[in-house]
């Protein structure tokens, strides 16, 4: 069924003819997403659905929305706000900010690769902060990167035999083949806001963006600092997986995609 997607001439200006008749084809549009303005989800294949560009001074989103939210059309916010939150332009755009799981001192590493459970390939990024991670607040020094995970739903893995369920309010923004956020809900209605940024969009592999496709999640894994390090190769990131995980030192979920 050719999909319902409205792709204005402001956007396709923006992302260039190239893009936008791959995007009117179906090459790169979602078939399901969450509409960037009321957040619930939508079907381009089903429902006239709208390509909104979020553009900051360096740093470009593409989301989509029903029709009957948005139009489709370019809106220009401020980089911080393109890096502190992709958040929904039918209201208010300065909420406060969320509570920031990692403290400013520990980065977030992030490693994208394909990972072979129950002989399928999915999609999976692996964080692993710089730092040990203390409590927002606390003035312990004890790592809790792994329990403030679990308290946002992400579940404890020994092995990697199956899935991990989806943890539903969070997702994995990809635009224009690219790797941008990885989103939370946020405090202000649920809307979601960015865990964690790329500087700069992160380029995927077009086997790891197929696969992203196909499944419509991306699988997210974490773990403390020292337990996965900068793996070269796919075979090399499973064998650290593996092992954190038979060492109690792994969560995981499956997080919905959201973008293209």
């Amino acid at each position: 069924m050719p999909r319902m997607l409205d792709v204005s001439d402001e956007v396709r200006a923006e992302i260039g003819d190239e893009e936008a008749d791959r995007l009117l084809a179906g090459e790169t549009a979602p078939g399901s997403y969450d509409c960037t303005s009321c957040r619930t989800p939508g079907d381009c294949e089903q429902e006239r659905t709208s390509t909104v560009l979020f553009i900051g001074d360096e740093t470009a989103v593409l989301a989509f929305a029903h029709a009957g939210c948005l139009p489709s059309q370019v809106v220009k916010v401020t980089e911080e706000q393109l890096q502190g939150a992709v958040k929904s332009i039918s209201g208010d755009t300065a909420g406060p900010e969320p509570e920031k799981v990692v403290p400013e001192q520990a980065v977030l590493g992030v490693t994208s690769g394909l990972i072979l459970i129950a002989g399928e390939l999915h999609p999976a990024l692996v964080v692993e902060p710089t730092a040990p991670v203390v409590r927002p607040g606390s003035s312990g020094t004890s790592d809790e990167f792994l329990p403030l995970l679990i308290e946002q739903g992400f579940m404890p893995v020994t092995e990697l035999s199956s899935v991990p369920p989806v943890l539903h309010g969070w997702s994995v923004l990809l635009a224009v083949g690219q790797l941008h956020a990885v989103l939370q809900p946020g405090a202000v209605e649920g809307r979601p806001v960015a865990w964690w940024q790329a500087h700069q969009p992160l380029q995927v592999t077009d086997g790891w963006r197929t696969a992203a496709n196909k499944h419509q999640q991306v699988l997210m894994f974490a773990a403390p600092v020292g337990s996965i390090g900068r793996q070269p190769r796919e075979d090399l990131l499973r064998d650290a997986l593996d092992k954190a995980a038979a060492g109690g030192r792994l969560v995981a979920a499956a997080l919905p995609l959201a973008g293209t």
